[in-house]
């Protein structure tokens, strides 16, 4: 939504300057150099325009960061295949397409807000309520369903993909991962007996099958509770 408060900007390139494109340069920035990177200045150099142009779109950087986010999840819809399919087959593929958008932009992961306020986030709430509401699950739990489907997908997306961006960039995944190992390596094992045997799959693991393996027991879940369709 554009700024309608304040002096209009003038000179170089306001006049050209929309929320959308703001966003766009700013996705693409957040990808090259991470959160901490991205600054007013240097956005306003890469559309070669004054920062204070930006402030008639966009109130600070931490909305910018919250709308370039959503529209990453706008990318998922885009790969997402979209209506004809079963409720699960359509969850599953909508879930995945989120995740696989978040894992191409780490940044994106921790932004995208629950409960959802922003386009697409709306979005993805009403789509994984209109596949929800297509099953035979009883109408008066489709929005506790919906909800907890919808915070698997978002919330766990963060967990496994934001740490990415909060520790040294120059430490890979990786080193990371065995670091960590290392660490419950050297727990007692009398006091944290999964976590000592886990560490092997902690070291080898792939964050999407981590992911799809959660969603699955959801939405196994999800199509016991509903049972079958009645014949129509």
């Amino acid at each position: 939504m554009q700024r309608t408060r304040g002096r209009a900007p003038t000179g170089g390139r306001a006049d050209a300057l929309s929320q959308e494109l703001i966003v766009e340069a700013a996705v693409a920035l957040l990808d090259e150099l991470g959160e901490r990177g991205l600054t007013f200045r240097l956005l306003a150099k890469q559309l070669k325009t004054g920062p204070g142009a930006l402030y008639w779109h966009v109130s600070n950087k931490d909305e910018l960061v919250a709308l370039a986010a959503d529209q990453v999840l706008g990318h998922a819809f885009a790969a997402d295949p979209g209506s004809g399919e079963d409720a699960g087959s359509g969850l599953r593929a909508l879930a995945v397409a989120v995740f696989d958008a978040l894992d191409r932009h780490p940044w994106a992961a921790s932004h995208v807000s629950a409960p959802p306020t922003l386009a697409n986030a709306l979005r993805l709430l009403d789509r994984i309520g209109t596949l929800v509401a297509g099953t035979a699950l009883p109408a008066e739990r489709h929005f506790e369903v919906a909800t907890a489907i919808s915070y698997y997908i978002t919330g766990v997306s963060a967990q496994i993909i934001a740490p990415r961006t909060v520790h040294d960039a120059t430490v890979s995944r990786d080193a990371f991962l065995a670091r960590t190992a290392r660490r419950w390596e050297a727990l007692d094992a009398a006091d944290y007996p999964f976590l000592t045997r886990a560490t092997e799959h902690l070291r080898d693991h792939a964050d999407r099958d981590q992911f799809t393996t959660g969603l699955d027991l959801l939405l196994d879940g999800l199509n016991t509770a509903a049972g079958p369709r009645p014949p129509v």
